[in-house]
């Protein structure tokens, strides 16, 4: 038989795909495989759950611990993160008022900083967008004087616009093609479906017995008819839809395709497209602080909740997914759009987290091109100052960033601007392919990685899916900090990082693309931070009877 087509295998897939309601004991395994104990299963988890029952064993009392997502948004209701929000008691919910006297009204679970009084951005440009319609307003004027005036006024501008302004039209030429190819192939699978449904019947069931029996008229009807035998051929079993059903599905499962395509089409490439009026703030003034609005869920939540899950969403309570971090509270600092994140919205995200007692920072984002990289930076010094631990992701390229730079970065002018910053790239599950495919690297960038292939965890609608990334790699680590800092507060920042680092699983592979070649590992961590944690007591102690003498 032929190779079915992408969009043909996927009408197969969710014709099958709710065959079986009951979760699999191969599923489960999948589902909670990032929890897992090197040293026990050989597989490159995280041994969180290995790291509870030590601390049960020991005896080891934990303290709520603030974890800042700064993100997309997160869903505040959902059953496996209702009980984690973080919570402002400093707020009196709705009233309009600032109680608490920090610059934001009514900021209960966080803060919105791409929100305005009229609503919520959804879809921006990407930075390389933003940076090309600032080189054509400066350098592709009516006026050539002007022109040639701003050349020389705004020289690096326009070096930089030179440069990008090819690769920004090859990748807006490339991604219309797509989209066309996209649509076109979808339009080709829906005339065959119809063609099914004409000949089948929109309400019969689509069945084993009908399908073996069905004698199609039209090449479409018996294109769809050999999709659902080859599924049937392989195991599986129809799950009971209706052929319309069947097309319905189809149409939503082929919308994330279209939207992704047509997003960056509209959006993320296109220079007419700007979304900041939507804020009102003074996008000019990189030192304004207080804008935005509380509405930290925002549009589009999925990104940050399934962040947000795998930090701390609720364990053991019999649904859903365990998170890695127990005893957390999850402070939701909206930042993040269908699209690049600004530099100005990113610094004052991590001063607000920092500000409002968040001790671990996750930063489940980045880009190419930073042009107010310098306000970030000074906002990471800040947060390293107040002792607070910032978690990156290395992003998703399969590039070495040590050349191919991915902002926020930790190291300016060849030196590092924090010294409790852990940038993650993302692991896998296959101890042969332990690189996720997908994931940066970088001998000098990159400083640990965690489980971020095939990672579920919580997302809107109070449901749960699987997603890849560094983005879910990130939040592992910063999950693993958290739950170690809950039992030995008098750690610092700098030495927790340390021994996140120390005590990681190495592997040879990881170390010749990496700074440290390790995967986090929780139970390790927390053992070596249990003795840190002793010995500076003893040294407190031995200090207090000498200032007695």
């Amino acid at each position: 038989m032929k190779k079915l087509s992408l969009s043909l295998a996927l009408v197969a897939g969710l014709l099958f795909a709710q065959a079986q309601e009951k979760v699999s004991p191969e599923e489960l395994a999948k589902q909670n495989w990032f929890h897992a104990n090197y040293a026990q299963d050989s597989i490159y988890g995280v041994a969180s759950d290995a790291a509870y029952e030590y601390a049960q064993a020991k005896g080891l009392k934990s303290n709520p611990i603030i974890v800042a997502v700064i993100d997309s948004g997160i869903e505040p209701d959902h059953d496996d993160l209702k009980n984690r929000m973080w919570v402002n008691k400093g707020e009196i919910p709705n009233n309009g008022i600032d109680d608490d006297n920090n610059g934001y009204i009514d900021d209960i679970h966080g803060w919105n900083f791409i929100g305005g009084p009229e609503g919520d951005v959804n879809h921006d440009n990407l930075e390389i967008t933003r940076l090309v319609r600032e080189g054509k307003k400066l350098f592709e004027t009516e006026d050539e004087e002007l022109n040639l005036k701003n050349q020389k006024e705004f020289k690096d501008k326009y070096v930089q616009y030179l440069k990008i302004l090819p690769k920004f039209q090859k990748e807006l030429e490339k991604n219309k093609a797509i989209l066309a190819n996209v649509e076109m192939s979808i339009a080709m699978q829906i005339q065959a479906i119809d063609a099914f449904i004409n000949e089948y019947g929109a309400d019969r069931i689509v069945d084993e017995e009908g399908i073996k029996a069905f004698k199609p008229n039209s090449d479409g009807a018996n294109q769809m008819k050999q999709v659902f035998l080859a599924k049937i051929e392989e195991g599986d079993k129809p799950s009971g839809k209706t052929a319309q059903e069947i097309k319905d599905n189809f149409l939503e499962g082929t919308k994330e395709a279209t939207d992704y395509y047509s997003g960056k089409v509209n959006y993320y490439y296109n220079i007419n497209y700007d979304s900041r009026g939507i804020v009102g703030d003074n996008y000019e003034d990189v030192t304004e602080r207080f804008y935005g609005n509380n509405t930290t869920e925002g549009p589009d939540a999925l990104h940050g909740t399934h962040v947000a899950g795998i930090i701390g969403a609720e364990r053991n309570n019999g649904i859903g997914m365990n998170g890695v971090a127990d005893n957390v509270k999850i402070m939701n600092v909206r930042t993040v759009p269908d699209g690049d994140e600004r530099d100005k919205d990113v610094a004052n995200a991590i001063r607000y987290a920092v500000d409002n007692g968040a001790k671990v920072i996750n930063m489940s984002f980045g880009k190419g091109y930073s042009p107010h990289k310098d306000i970030v930076w000074e906002a990471m010094e800040y947060a390293t100052n107040k002792g607070v631990l910032l978690v990156k992701a290395a992003g998703n390229d399969n590039a070495d960033i040590d050349t191919d730079i991915h902002y926020p970065t930790n190291f300016r002018d060849g030196k590092k601007v924090s010294n409790t910053l852990l940038t993650v790239g993302a692991s896998s599950r296959y101890n042969d392919k332990l690189k996720a495919s997908f994931s940066n690297y970088g001998k000098v960038q990159v400083d640990i990685f965690a489980p971020g292939l095939e990672i579920y965890s919580t997302v809107p609608d109070n449901t749960y899916r699987y997603l890849q990334g560094t983005s879910m790699a990130s939040p592992v680590v910063a999950g693993v900090a958290a739950l170690v800092w809950s039992y030995f507060p008098n750690l610092t920042a700098q030495e927790l990082r340390d021994i996140l680092i120390s005590t990681g699983n190495y592997n040879e592979t990881l170390a010749e693309i990496s700074t440290n070649g390790v995967v986090v590992d929780a139970l390790k961590a927390l053992k070596a931070a249990e003795k840190l944690s002793a010995s500076k007591g003893n040294k407190v102690k031995k200090s207090k009877k000498r200032v007695k003498r």
